[in-house]
C-alpha cells in the first residue's frame, strides 16, 4: 500500500509506514483540496488515524527539524517521569501507621478507648521515640489515630437500632464495701461470741465463725478493686496468718521461755478488718491512675505523675492498718499491738495490689520468700534440738534476744515488702499496668 506526497519535483509514492509527516504537513497548503462524499476517503485510499501517526517509527524521522525532535523528545521524558513519579507515590509507603494497624489490629479492635491502645503498644515496646517515626508526638498521640481508624468489633456486631441503658456496674461501691467490711465483721463477731461458751459449743461456734469469715473474704476478694483471676496463693496466705497468730508463741516455747500456746487474735481481727481500706485503696489507686492517664502526654509523663500516687496509697493502707492493729488490741481481743503483723499486711496488700494490675508471679515471689525464712527459723530451732546441732539455733535466738520472737516475721515480711514496693514503683507505672482497670 501507497501514499502520494506533494513535493518539488512532484507526486511520489513512499511506503505508508515510512510517510514523513512533518514533510506532509508542510505541503498540504500547495495541494489542492478535492471535495469528497462523506466518509468515503480520497482516492478510495484509507485515511492515515492519529494512532497510526503516533506508532511511526522514530528512525523514519531523520528529516524532521531538530528544534521539533528535542522538544517532542523532552516532553515525552517529562511525562514518563511523571508518570514514574506517580507510579512510585502509588506504591511507596505514603500511610506509615497503617503498619502498626495491621500489627496490633486486634488490640485496636477490643480496645474500649485510645488508653487501652496505648498501654498495649507500650506493653509490645513502642515508646514515644518510636512514635516520632509515625509523624506523632507521643504514644498517646498515636493510639488516639489507631483508635480512630480501625472500627471496633463490638461496633460491627452491633444492633441499628440505638442501645440501651448500661448495665449497672457491680464494681460500684454500694455492692464491694459491703463485701469488704463483712471478714473484719465476722471475725469480730466470732471472738467476741466464743469468749463465754466452752466445751463443744465454743468448738462449733468456733468452727462456723471461721468458715463464715473465709467464706466472706473469697468474695472479698472476687468482687471489687482487691479481684485477681488466677491469683489463689492460698498456702502461703494462711501461713502467713497462722504465723502472725501463733508464730510468736511457738518460737518463744522452743527457745524454752515460754508456753506454747500463746495466740494473738487481736492480730488476725485487725488484718481481717484491713480488707475494706485494702479495697478502697486500691480503688483510689485505679481511678488517679486512670485520671493521670487520660492527661499525660507521654509514658515518662504518666510514670512521673503515678510513682507519687503509689506511694501516697500505700502509706494511706500502712496508717490505717496501724491503726485498726492497735484498736482490736485496745478492744480487748487478746493480744498486743506487733509490727510484724504490720509488715504482714503491708506484704499481702502488696502482693495483692501487684496481681491485680497483671502481675501474679511477682507478688507469689515475694509471699514464697517471707515463709521461706519463717519456716527456716522455725526449722533451726527443732533442727536444734539433735545431737551436735545446737549451732543452727544461734541467729534464731541472737535476734531473739536483741529484738524479741517478733523480729524474725518482721524482717522477713518487711523485706519482701520493701523489695515488691520497689518493684510496684517500676512496673505500676506503666500505662499497660493499668489499660484493664475498671474498678
Amino acid at each position: 500500500m501507497t501514499t502520494q506526497t506533494a513535493d518539488p519535483k512532484g507526486m511520489a509514492e513512499t511506503p505508508a509506514h515510512g510517510t514523513d509527516v512533518s514533510a506532509m504537513l508542510s505541503a498540504a497548503a500547495s495541494v489542492p483540496v478535492q471535495p469528497v462524499a462523506p466518509g468515503v476517503p480520497p482516492s478510495g485510499r484509507p485515511s492515515i488515524s492519529a494512532g497510526a501517526r503516533s506508532s511511526v517509527p522514530a528512525g523514519a524521522r531523520s528529516d524532521v527539524p531538530v528544534d521539533v525532535r528535542a522538544s517532542t523528545t523532552a516532553g515525552a521524558r517529562a511525562s514518563t517521569t511523571a508518570g514514574a513519579r506517580k507510579g512510585v507515590s502509588r506504591s511507596g509507603p505514603v500511610d506509615p501507621v497503617r503498619v502498626l494497624m495491621h500489627r496490633h489490629r486486634e488490640l485496636c479492635e477490643r480496645a474500649v478507648d485510645p488508653l487501652e491502645i496505648a498501654a498495649g503498644l507500650e506493653a509490645h515496646g513502642v515508646t514515644d521515640r518510636t512514635a516520632a517515626r509515625f509523624r506523632h508526638r507521643d504514644v498517646f498521640s498515636l493510639a488516639e489515630e489507631l483508635y480512630a481508624r480501625v472500627p471496633r468489633a463490638d461496633e460491627d456486631a452491633a444492633p441499628a437500632h440505638a442501645p440501651g441503658p448500661p448495665a449497672r456496674d457491680a464494681s460500684l461501691p454500694t455492692a464491694w464495701a459491703a463485701y469488704a467490711l463483712m471478714p473484719g465483721a465476722l471475725c469480730a463477731l466470732t471472738l467476741l461470741g466464743t469468749a463465754d461458751l466452752s466445751g463443744g459449743a465454743r468448738i462449733v461456734a468456733a468452727t462456723a465463725g471461721a468458715l463464715a469469715t473465709l467464706a466472706a473474704v473469697v468474695l472479698c476478694l472476687r468482687r471489687g478493686p482487691l479481684r485477681a483471676d488466677g491469683y489463689l496463693p492460698w498456702t502461703r496466705t494462711a501461713w502467713l496468718l497462722l504465723y502472725a497468730v501463733l508464730g510468736d508463741g511457738v518460737l518463744t516455747r522452743l527457745l524454752g521461755e515460754g508456753p506454747l500456746w500463746a495466740p494473738e487474735p487481736a492480730t488476725l481481727v485487725g488484718l481481717t478488718a484491713a480488707l475494706a481500706p485494702a479495697a478502697w485503696c486500691a480503688r483510689l489507686l485505679t481511678v488517679q491512675a486512670r485520671r493521670r492517664l487520660s492527661v499525660s502526654r507521654g509514658t515518662e509523663d504518666f510514670g512521673a505523675a503515678v510513682r507519687p500516687l503509689l506511694f501516697g496509697v500505700f502509706g494511706l493502707y500502712a496508717v490505717t492498718l496501724t491503726v485498726l492493729l492497735y484498736g482490736a488490741a485496745r478492744l480487748g481481743f487478746g493480744g498486743t499491738f506487733a509490727v510484724s503483723a504490720l509488715a504482714v499486711g503491708s506484704l499481702l496488700f502488696l502482693a495483692r495490689l501487684l496481681a491485680v494490675h497483671g502481675l501474679p508471679g511477682v507478688g507469689k515471689a515475694g509471699l514464697t520468700v517471707a515463709c521461706a525464712v519463717e519456716c527456716v527459723a522455725v526449722a533451726s530451732l527443732l533442727a536444734a534440738r539433735l545431737p551436735g546441732c545446737e549451732a543452727l539455733a544461734e541467729p534464731v535466738r541472737a535476734v531473739a534476744r536483741e529484738w524479741g520472737t517478733g523480729a524474725v516475721p518482721a524482717a522477713a515480711c518487711g523485706a519482701a515488702a520493701l523489695g515488691l514496693l520497689a518493684h510496684a514503683a517500676v512496673a505500676l507505672s506503666r500505662a499497660s499496668a493499668h489499660a484493664g482497670r475498671r474498678d
